[in-house]
């Protein structure tokens, strides 16, 4: 992999304090139709990166290729594209859906992580109780994993990279993103995260949004997996995410964050991708700059309070004062 993936990124957000531009945000962004083809482009669209937890509808494709969730409905298939907030909505179906593959918990290996969402980190306090498997954000894609996993008859590690698991994801990674993935690195969750130029992402990106389109196996997985995530945006993130308000502000399409600055789009009716990264991994960068594009390619209003809150972002004083703005450059 390039050793600095970030030398050409340019700037995207700036902050202003008063007249002072205070902080600037730099890095890349593409945008694909279905074919591939850049449309437009920001920084280095051949920057290599990691795409964290925004490619994880790939991750989810093995699941209905290979037949293994033939049955499950749009709710578990948005589960298997989530980083959620560990809400009720989001461990209650997670623990349905290991009760009916003969599951548990203790399956899971993803690891326990104290969840976002602020009833139910409450509850856990006051309970002296400590978090579990199905809180981290990633309980969802894992339920999808052991799901895949019982179809192919693979161990108990599902997570390792020679694993029959992880093999398939990587080889749908790679058929959308059309490159061969230069390595990996693991992600939060313990599983890997297999690298891939920005121009691949946002091709991929492109390739789901003309999954309609086409008639093959692998299109029809991603219709279905668009389709669970734009009809139940609650689960793909939470309250007060920015994917679960920007989808429900957006007039179509998904978008779907991932760690470290990185952000991508689905548009099926402007049959577009996104993906963008910010250098330094900033999520109030990466929000501001999906907010700002998907305002440029024209389903989402600009004076909707979830584009405002991100792509125009006040800066207040303790006392409520205008103190500044993070906004994206000129031109974006």
């Amino acid at each position: 992999m390039t050793s600095n993936p970030h030398a050409k990124a340019v700037p995207l957000v700036e902050v202003r304090r008063g007249e002072m531009l205070e902080s600037l945000h730099c890095g890349h962004a593409v945008i694909c139709d279905p074919e591939g083809g850049i449309v437009a482009a920001w920084g280095d669209p051949d920057a290599v990166i990691y795409p964290r937890s925004a490619i994880k509808m790939i991750q989810a494709l093995p699941l209905l290729t290979s037949g293994a969730g033939r049955d499950l409905g749009p709710r578990h298939l948005a589960l298997a594209c989530a980083s959620h907030n560990g809400a009720a909505i989001h461990t209650d179906l997670a623990a349905a859906w290991l009760k009916e593959i003969g599951l548990g918990e203790a399956d899971l290996r993803c690891g326990p992580q104290m969840p976002d969402d602020r009833p139910a980190r409450e509850a856990l306090i006051k309970s002296d109780a400590s978090p579990c498997q199905l809180h981290n954000n990633c309980s969802g894609k894992h339920c999808g994993f052991l799901t895949l996993n019982r179809h192919l008859g693979g161990g108990p590690e599902y997570i390792a990279p020679d694993h029959p698991v992880q093999k398939a994801v990587r080889e749908a990674f790679e058929t959308v993103t059309d490159e061969t993935s230069p390595g990996y690195g693991i992600d939060g969750c313990s599983a890997p995260n297999f690298a891939a130029s920005l121009h691949g992402i946002a091709r991929a990106m492109g390739w789901f949004a003309g999954a309609a389109d086409r008639s093959d196996s692998l299109s029809q997985a991603a219709t279905r997996l668009v389709a669970a995530m734009r009809a139940h945006p609650d689960l793909v993130a939470g309250e007060g995410r920015a994917c679960t308000e920007l989808m429900q502000a957006m007039a179509g399409g998904v978008v779907k964050t991932g760690a470290e600055g990185v952000f991508t789009a689905i548009l099926p009716e402007q049959r577009l991708g996104v993906a963008l990264k910010i250098a330094d991994g900033a999520t109030r960068a990466s929000e501001a700059v999906m907010a700002q594009l998907l305002i440029r390619l024209g389903v989402l209003e600009p004076a909707h309070p979830a584009a405002l809150r991100r792509a125009q972002q006040s800066i207040k004083s303790r006392l409520g004062l205008d103190a500044g703005v993070i906004r994206c450059v000129e031109g974006l």
